[in-house]
């Protein structure tokens, strides 16, 4: 099966599916509430600067799709939804835009449409740095996402087996990107040992891609007329709990939190516990295909509102404030980084 055709199934069957089985952990994060804010709505302030450009909102329309002639369009709608609402947008990985250069607008129209808008390139972290520089350059990408995909590549029946040198590619991708790289995993989560390796490298961004979004094993499976209930179901970090992991280790980059968001409350809870940015690529694509362009402007529009709405309601006047507010960490996800050793207490007291 070529690329191009691969490209086209998995969004295909992102649509058909589920997420996983298991949350993303954030119905485990809980707000605090202020009952005397001290702030009027139209004070909250939720603007940041980002690679060097500034944000209407700490959102990410994050890693979609790209590299077939049919999502084209969709690549097209989502770059203007972006520029129209002031948030940043990643394609989806370009190899194939590498490899056939006929199928290079269905990336290229994205800087097309949002000219001087956040856009990130993406890549495997198994591209050679030449490839990286060329992805870059076909996008004028101001960053570009590395992503981690094990679990999906085992997954694919055509998918890589072999994953040693990634580090020391990655290294070397870092040292001669003339963007910053961010490491994303694809749905299952990244440790704080593998966070801790990764900022070793040299990278300052990560994207922790949590499990309880997008189920690429699943999608895999479903691909190849395959049975993959019950495969895998205990692999991966959800999450909530991988956004935590990353944050406790106190290092100095900038962590994207992505996987299982729908754009209520839990935005604002992630931004609470330490992210940067909030990405979303199901929710968006589900939004989009259902709806038209404008339905996903109006559904990026809601979000936003209710950001604000959730802030002011736990008395934050901006995103600086809001990681500063109390948050009680409850259920799965405090189980889980109560075993891993990750302490939390903190979360619940400060002030």
């Amino acid at each position: 099966m070529s690329r191009q055709q691969r490209k086209k199934d998995h969004l295909d069957f992102t649509l058909k599916t589920a997420q996983f089985p298991v949350e993303n952990g954030f119905s485990d994060i809980n707000l605090v509430y202020e009952a005397l804010p001290d702030v009027d709505l139209d004070e909250v302030d939720i603007s940041l600067d980002f690679l060097g450009k500034k944000l209407k909102a700490p959102l990410l329309i994050n890693a979609m799709t790209g590299g077939h002639p049919d999502v084209k369009q969709i690549n097209r709608s989502l770059a203007r939804s972006a520029a129209k609402t002031g948030i940043a947008m990643a394609v989806g990985s370009q190899t194939a835009g590498l490899e056939d250069t006929k199928v290079r607008d269905t990336y290229t129209i994205a800087r097309d449409e949002n000219p001087d808008g956040v856009l990130l390139a993406n890549l495997s972290a198994l591209a050679s740095p030449s490839m990286v520089k060329e992805a870059i350059e076909m996008i004028r990408a101001d960053g570009i996402q590395l992503h981690l995909n094990v679990a999906q590549e085992l997954a694919m029946a055509e998918g890589d087996r072999k994953f040693n040198g990634v580090l020391t590619n990655i290294e070397k991708i870092v040292k001669e990107s003339p963007v910053p790289v961010i490491i994303k995993e694809v749905g299952f989560g990244l440790s704080r040992e593998t966070v801790r390796k990764i900022y070793d490298l040299g990278v300052r961004y990560i994207d922790v891609g949590g499990k309880g979004g997008t189920d690429f094993i699943k999608i895999e499976y479903m691909r190849s007329g395959r049975d993959s209930d019950g495969k895998f179901q205990n692999i991966g970090i959800t999450t909530a709990a991988s956004l935590i992991e990353a944050l406790s280790l106190k290092l100095p980059f900038t962590v994207i939190a992505a996987g299982g968001f729908t754009g209520n409350s839990d935005v604002a809870c992630a931004l609470a516990l330490g992210a940067k940015l909030v990405g979303m690529t199901g929710h968006f694509l589900k939004v989009i295909s259902t709806s038209s362009e404008q339905g996903l402007i109006s559904r990026i529009d809601n979000i936003v509102d209710d950001l604000r709405k959730n802030m002011l309601m736990i008395g934050a006047k901006n995103l600086k404030e809001i990681t500063g507010k109390p948050v009680v960490i409850t259920g799965f996800t405090a189980e889980w980084l109560l075993r891993r050793g990750v302490d939390i207490t903190e979360y619940a007291v400060r002030s």
